[in-house]
């Protein structure tokens, strides 16, 4: 059974960094690509970060380019989200995402996905 846990959150001040880890079992996330979203109290899902199957293309959200950096592992089976500069904003639920379709492109699309951890909570303070 393919599952996704993500870890790294907490409560961080404004201008700090944090790094969020996502670890895949049951199988290989090699040949996937995978995705960060987040979601703010009483706000929708949204896209944040997304590596290709090879991690040789990323694309991340206006809103945190230049700050957060994608990266994967497959032979660790990880995908991490390095977070810098972090700003009050970003408070959000940090889920990580398997697009479930072999040697796929990147997907910036929440619906793309197939495959989700349960979240971690990042809370950054003014």
């Amino acid at each position: 059974q393919l599952r996704l846990v993500e870890s790294g959150g907490g409560l961080v001040e404004a201008g700090g960094s944090l790094r969020l880890s996502c670890v895949v079992s049951g199988r290989t996330l090699n040949g996937y690509a995978m995705g960060w979203f987040r979601q703010a109290p009483g706000k929708e899902r949204e896209f944040v970060a997304g590596i290709s199957w090879s991690g040789g293309s990323t694309y991340y959200s206006d809103s945190v380019k230049d700050r957060i950096t994608i990266s994967r592992d497959n032979a660790k089976n990880t995908v991490d989200l390095q977070m810098n500069s972090l700003k009050p904003e970003d408070t959000a639920v940090y889920y990580c995402a398997l697009r479930d379709v072999l040697y796929s492109r990147l997907s910036t699309a929440l619906g793309e996905y197939d495959y989700w951890g349960q979240g971690t909570q990042v809370t950054v303070s003014s």
